[in-house]
């Protein structure tokens, strides 16, 4: 008996999947049209999230932030630092503002991805994480506060049947 699980609030459909091509379309739709919902062309926050060789990790990150429940504009930008897999490919089939940056390295990644964010506020996103339903706005909040220039949140790692949490 495993005493740690997976949050409830992970999609399992999307844990398992290890190649782009494994991914049902209805996962693309299901991301655009969530998406729809919260993106904004005047967003309050912008989602700044680099991504080298993160094909299929890309579509789980996304997924989680479109289920995000929050009553901010945002603005999901992914920066493609100069990926030799399909990260682009699966980026150009999401509704997100993707940029490509040849120089190596998640700093100058980071980098462009701030210069083209429109949001007051950046949150910093990795390429391979998941995040939980309310991540926006309670970063968002705290940062609202007013002397909060930088916010950490927790996190944890997923586990598998044969690495339990």
């Amino acid at each position: 008996m495993y005493f740690f699980r997976n949050p409830s609030w992970i999609d399992r459909r999307l844990l398992s999947v290890k190649r782009v091509e494994d991914l049902p379309e209805s996962i693309f739709y299901e991301i655009n049209k969530n998406l729809g919902a919260i993106q904004s062309n005047e967003p309050l926050v912008s989602i700044v999230i680099p991504a080298y060789n993160e094909e299929t990790n890309i579509v789980r990150t996304v997924h989680s932030l479109s289920k995000n429940k929050t009553n901010f504009g945002v603005e999901i930008i992914v920066v493609n630092n100069n990926s030799t897999d399909r990260t682009q490919e699966v980026l150009n089939r999401i509704n997100v503002k993707s940029y490509l940056q040849t120089k190596k390295g998640c700093g100058p990644a980071r980098q462009l991805g701030q210069q083209m964010a429109k949001g007051k506020y950046i949150l910093m996103a990795d390429g391979d994480c998941i995040y939980p339903p309310q991540w926006i706005e309670k970063m968002t909040r705290e940062l609202q506060k007013g002397n909060t220039p930088c916010i950490y949140g927790r996190y944890s790692f997923l586990g598998t049947e044969d690495k339990p949490r």
